[in-house]
């Protein structure tokens, strides 16, 4: 009676559901465990519905088979995992699962949630279905997992196990070790930490323990360690035009474009994951200068170790969206690798497919051709069709003593992770004076700036010519530009004492400028545009005047040098004199 009313539940209400949200994926399940035969699988089953409401059991295809509870909207699968786990309910590597996934029902006896045939009684021979192949030239694979034998004694166990391969044992070590219950050495050498390990995981998985494993309890630990990658159809990549085949997440990314040196395969599924095949001709310099530039790619964050040798390179970028791993290798005059993007906080994961990629990597004979990149997309912050990795913001600053101390405005400081100096020179915040809107900024290796600012102590004549240096564009123009103006009053529009009025057409790169005097003295600093609900005419701006300047750099124990006058420059010299002094300050987040 009661397995008649799971049926007729089922038909009436969880069927229902699948079929009206299963296309937008709102509806997923949680798998528990998968088992390499129908007989364990049921038991299992019937384990957990002693237990847990929703136990359902259905075929995976190559003789495994998934127990998972459900089906709920995702929302509700999430918490309730959540729950589970806190709970210590269900195994620690359980996750969620799309219905797509799930063939024949086997459990409970008689219901068909998903309205699929329903499995015999007796468990039917199973044929895996192969995947469909993804671009370009891939070759699917398949493995096929051997039934192991029910009943096995230890002696038959031990029998078995002499004839793994050392591979095979390391691999029971690393399957252990992820479980949680090895801590030593990854040798296939099966001695007394190893047996112990192997006792403490039948104990906690129901076994008897002998501390020999099985040849289905071995099925079982690697299948629960395999687990974490079902869903990411794992699959032999083989691209010719690359000379690359290797194995790749099919099911997140597919191939996209060539850029040389990249073949890119960009996401496609629900992990935001990608993968840049490296390919190119070239030598130990062609190498060097591949690690280089990757390194200011937005694909590769600045935070991780990397690793430089004479004929190969690995970068590992992390910050809190994503982590970037790269792989590259020179030989035969040839530099191949590869670059798995993966979301941050999914490490198991992402260092299972990367360890996959990595010891399936093969050379096939050929590389990219330099000249012919497949994308139309082109501009100044993109190399081979990635982005640059640009500073969240970047504003102008100028020289003040001759050790490289730097004046800018506080705009150029908030909520940074690093200061630089261009793109490379590391500044430390000296002074961050949030009243008067000035910061200055010491470089951590040693300067010898060509020019640094003279400072007016002459009150200067009102509607008299001045000039900002600065960067106007953030840097994209690679040098400080010079924009002339006049000054049209020594008090802000209030009377706000040191603080004089421009007139001046000024970008919002040009704030933390230089303000100069036609004589080349620094009247002041370019202020950032206010960002308040009163708009000013674009020609409207302000600048910090320079003893304001002085007054703090005094006080931080900062000597900078005044003059009362000096002879009165060409706007060519002046120009020159600007762009030596003035320099680019990049906030990176």
């Amino acid at each position: 009676m009661k397995r008649l009313f799971v049926a007729l539940f089922a038909a009436l209400f969880i069927a229902p559901l699948i079929a009206q949200a299963q296309s937008s994926e709102d509806v997923v399940w949680i798998q528990i465990e998968a088992q390499p035969n129908l007989a364990k699988a049921t038991q299992r089953a019937r384990a957990y519905a002693n237990g847990l409401e929703d136990v359902n059991g259905f075929s995976l295809g190559g003789g495994w088979y998934a127990i998972a509870v459900g089906p709920y909207r995702r929302s509700d699968a999430e918490q309730l995992l959540r729950s589970y786990l806190r709970e210590g309910l269900i195994p620690r590597d359980s996750y969620l699962q799309f219905s797509e996934r799930f063939r024949q029902q086997f459990w409970p006896v008689g219901v068909n949630v998903l309205n699929i045939p329903l499995m015999a009684p007796v468990e039917p021979a199973q044929t895996a279905e192969p995947d469909a192949p993804a671009q370009p030239e891939q070759v699917a694979v398949q493995p096929q997992l051997p039934e192991p034998p029910v009943g096995e004694t230890p002696a038959q166990a031990q029998r078995s196990e002499r004839e793994l391969t050392r591979q095979d044992r390391e691999a029971l070590q690393i399957a252990l070790q992820w479980a949680g219950f090895y801590n030593s050495t990854i040798d296939g050498a099966f001695g007394r930490g190893t047996r112990q390990s192997m006792a403490d995981w039948q104990s906690a998985n129901g076994y008897e323990v002998t501390g020999i494993l099985t040849t289905q309890q071995r099925a079982d630990l690697l299948g629960k360690y395999n687990a974490v990658l079902d869903g990411l159809g794992l699959q032999t990549v083989r691209d010719a035009r690359a000379g690359i085949e290797i194995t790749m997440p099919t099911k997140l990314v597919s191939f996209a474009t060539y850029e040389p040196p990249f073949a890119q395969y960009n996401a496609t599924g629900d992990i935001n994951a990608r993968v840049l095949l490296i390919s190119q001709e070239g030598d130990q310099d062609t190498l060097f200068g591949l690690y280089d530039v990757m390194q200011t790619l937005e694909i590769v964050p600045p935070e991780g170790p990397r690793e430089r040798k004479s004929n190969r390179f690995e970068l590992i970028g992390e910050n809190g969206r994503i982590v970037s791993q790269t792989q590259a290798y020179l030989e035969g005059g040839q530099i191949k690798g590869f670059t798995l993007i993966w979301p941050a906080g999914d490490e198991d994961r992402r260092r299972r497919v990367f360890a996959e990629m990595t010891k399936s990597l093969v050379r096939l004979p050929g590389v990219l051709d330099a000249a012919a990149g497949g994308g139309d997309d082109q501009a100044i912050d993109l190399v081979a069709g990635l982005q640059i990795r640009l500073p969240k913001i970047s504003r102008s600053g100028f020289f003040i003593d001759s050790s490289g101390t730097i004046a800018t405005t506080i705009e150029a400081l908030q909520s940074c992770s690093r200061v630089t100096l261009d793109d490379e020179t590391e500044l430390d915040t000296v002074v961050n004076d949030a009243a008067s809107g000035i910061a200055l900024l010491k470089p951590r290796s040693p300067l010898a700036p060509v020019e640094i600012a003279n400072f007016n102590t002459v009150p200067p004549r009102l509607q008299s010519e001045i000039a900002v240096g600065g960067f106007p564009y953030e840097g994209v123009l690679g040098a400080a530009t010079v924009t002339f103006g006049a000054l049209a009053d020594v008090r802000g529009l209030q009377g706000e004492e040191n603080i004089a009025r421009l007139t001046l057409a000024a970008q919002a790169g040009d704030a933390g400028g230089p303000v100069f005097d036609s004589n080349g003295r620094v009247l002041g600093m370019l202020l950032p545009r206010a960002n308040g609900a009163q708009q000013l005419p674009d020609d409207v701006n302000f600048a910090i005047e320079s003893k304001a300047i002085a007054a703090v750099a005094q006080a931080a124990g900062i000597t900078v040098q005044t003059a009362v006058s000096a002879g009165l420059l060409k706007p060519q010299d002046l120009r020159e004199k600007a762009k030596d002094m003035t320099v680019l300050v990049n906030c990176w987040e």
